[in-house]
């Protein structure tokens, strides 16, 4: 993504759609942006200067980024002597939602003006960003700096998607039809779109340079938290030294804890103007089984079938999940 001289000169040249009926987005190398994101990933690419010790955790829309920066955070604040900093007179994540901690580059640092200063930020330094990896800003690319890359089932993806977007719609509105939401999806024309594009941009990375891309399924991580987190922990050079650190800060961590503090109950996130409830739902796999018609549920599978054939990697189905099968390759 080469930093163009104008912004308003580039959106002029690149094609249009809509998301969410008003929503507009716009096609640059491939992706789908909002303006906004576009602007601060277009400033990102020319400002951002990665550290060797900084750590971006990366992910497609809803796949469950709230999550992974909770885990991610507190596996970082932990000493290096193996002792848990998340002690219970600082419990930080009783005081702030998890992106107030690890800010999206593109959603958040990059859309302030001026950008803020990031060079005396404390290292190691942990951000988060939408970004395909192609948009990535060369400095991340091009040093010794880690990548986390959560994926989930793009049908469980897609319903959650659907349900935090509503929260923008008025109750005269109502839903928007989950039949067009379903068609952009299917498109690509959403939010850092075309989904599949996005895990597959990740996974093919992390298979080259898997010392630098840690790439992790969210289906994976609920079914088998202890050795997932534990995987995490060690790939962000802080293993646990006993089984209970990492349970208890698994539990810290949960969706059911999170969603009930009540910094997560109130207030309204105020980069995207969303309340901070609408980041913490169900999480429940399998899900989409609710939501989407049989019909739909095909046309996704048909979908990521072909997208994904010859790739290695596998989106986890969910009644092999259930039935205790694991699907990581």
């Amino acid at each position: 993504m080469d930093p163009p001289t104008s912004t308003k000169l580039l959106l002029d040249q690149l094609p249009k759609g809509t998301f969410f009926e008003n929503l507009e987005l716009y096609q640059s190398d491939g992706f789908w942006y909002r303006p906004r994101h576009l602007e601060a990933a277009v400033a990102s690419h020319s400002q951002f200067e990665a550290r060797e010790d900084d750590v971006i955790l990366a992910s497609a829309m809803k796949t469950g980024s709230t999550w992974l920066k909770a885990l991610c955070f507190c596996i970082m604040k932990r000493k290096s002597d193996h002792v848990d900093h998340l002690n219970k007179d600082e419990d930080l994540l009783a005081l702030n939602h998890p992106a107030f901690y690890v800010q999206t580059l593109e959603v958040q640092v990059y859309t302030t003006k001026p950008p803020p200063d990031l060079s005396d930020m404390q290292s190691p330094r942990l951000f988060h960003t939408h970004l395909p990896y192609s948009a990535l800003p060369e400095s991340i690319k091009n040093s010794e700096c880690k990548i986390v890359y959560i994926a989930r089932n793009p049908k469980d993806t897609l319903v959650s998607m659907w349900h935090f977007f509503n929260k923008l719609r008025t109750p005269e509105q109502g839903p928007y039809p989950l039949e067009n939401t379903v068609e952009s999806f299917c498109n690509g024309v959403c939010h850092f779109g075309p989904f599949f594009d996005h895990v597959l941009q990740y996974w093919n990375e992390s298979l080259k340079i898997p010392q630098k891309i840690l790439f992790v399924k969210y289906e994976e991580l609920q079914r088998n938290p202890k050795e997932e987190v534990k995987r995490l922990a060690a790939f962000l050079g802080k293993p646990f030294a006993e089984e209970k650190e990492a349970e208890e800060l698994i539990w810290k961590c949960s969706l059911e804890r999170l969603k009930n503090l009540e910094v997560n109950k109130n207030g309204v996130d105020p980069w995207v103007g969303m309340p901070n409830s609408a980041f913490f739902r169900t999480g429940v796999v399998g899900d989409w089984k609710n939501i989407l018609t049989p019909e739909m549920g095909k046309r996704i599978d048909q979908i990521t079938s072909m997208k994904l054939e010859g790739s290695g990697l596998a989106l986890v189905d969910d009644d092999a999940l259930e039935n205790g099968v694991s699907l990581t390759k």
